[in-house]
């Protein structure tokens, strides 16, 4: 008689500094996009969950805002998203780059001190980085006697996730699904439409435009003519950057609208119709009433 085998489950925090590449281990790991990348530092702004099922295991990664000191309101907000969750899982994965450790670093080690489940040390990229250096690094963070286990990994190559898999079994305790075995995030799905429509302005806008823009889907729950219709809001905070994400006869608009409908098409399953329209909110990062209003609620924290 073959001993059945126990099902392992539980929550799994991912932090580091801006651009660690948190988002695109989560979206390897689910095997489908859930949490919006960038080359650009602060992508992600919210936590947002990936959920991995396998036969034996379902682990809910918890996506964080890259920890850094704040500036603003909307910074406090992502600081305090990301803290939050170090309290509610079973582990964390405090991810890195291979490179000696920074100020920015520190700062996170400071605060993962103070968490009472198991810390991993993920450090990704290692394929940018010659192995003979990558020991000097793991034995700097060795020395801090905080870590359980010291996970090498490329999250855009692969490298290494079968090992994180097998080590997450190992630490997680038994337990139920927390959800549906076919759910890949527990964000609906109109967050999901505005993080598609944010990442293209991340990706195809510079300078200050980026981190100045909040997208705010208005409706989307009608369909014409066989296509679902979705009406955003894109909000600014200068008139300049208005100018800049509508383009020269409205040119990069309608980019950032073709490229984020093909985005949502692929995550919807259906046909879209997208309207866009550019809102000038002045200074709205530091405007709490606003960014509540917009979704960015502290209270939701708690």
């Amino acid at each position: 008689m073959t001993e059945n085998k126990k099902n392992k489950s539980g929550f799994v925090a991912l932090v580091g500094r801006p651009n660690v590449g948190k988002s695109t281990l989560m979206n390897n790991l689910v095997g489908q996009k859930v949490a919006i990348t960038s080359n650009k530092p602060q992508t992600t702004r919210d936590k947002i969950s990936g959920i991995y099922t396998t036969d034996d295991m379902q682990v809910v990664f918890v996506d964080t805002p890259g920890i850094f000191k704040p500036h603003l309101k909307l910074d406090d907000y992502m600081d305090k998203a990301s803290i939050s969750s170090l309290n509610d899982v079973d582990l964390v994965l405090f991810m890195v780059e291979p490179e000696k450790m920074g100020k920015g670093d520190e700062y996170i080690i400071d605060l993962l001190k103070q968490v009472k489940v198991p810390v991993f040390l993920v450090i990704n990229k290692v394929d940018q980085v010659n192995p003979n250096n990558l020991l000097p690094i793991i034995d700097s963070y060795r020395k801090l006697d905080l870590f359980k286990e010291f996970l090498p990994i490329s999250a855009t190559q692969g490298v290494g996730i079968t090992d994180l898999i097998a080590t997450l079994h190992q630490y997680l305790p038994e337990g139920p699904d927390y959800y549906d075995p076919e759910q890949i995030t527990d964000r609906p799905e109109y967050f999901m439409v505005a993080e598609l429509v944010r990442e293209q302005i991340l990706k195809l806008t510079a300078e200050e435009v980026p981190h100045a823009a909040a997208v705010w889907v208005e409706r989307m729950n009608q369909h014409e003519k066989g296509k679902l219709q979705i009406e955003a809001t894109i909000y600014v905070e200068k008139d300049g950057q208005k100018g800049i994400i509508i383009g020269k006869g409205g040119k990069m608009l309608k980019q950032i609208g073709i490229n984020s409908r093909r985005q949502i098409e692929n995550l919807l399953g259906e046909k879209v119709n997208l309207h866009l329209w550019v809102k000038v909110q002045h200074n709205w990062r530091s405007d709490p009433s606003f960014l509540k209003q917009i979704g960015y609620d502290k209270k939701a924290l708690s």
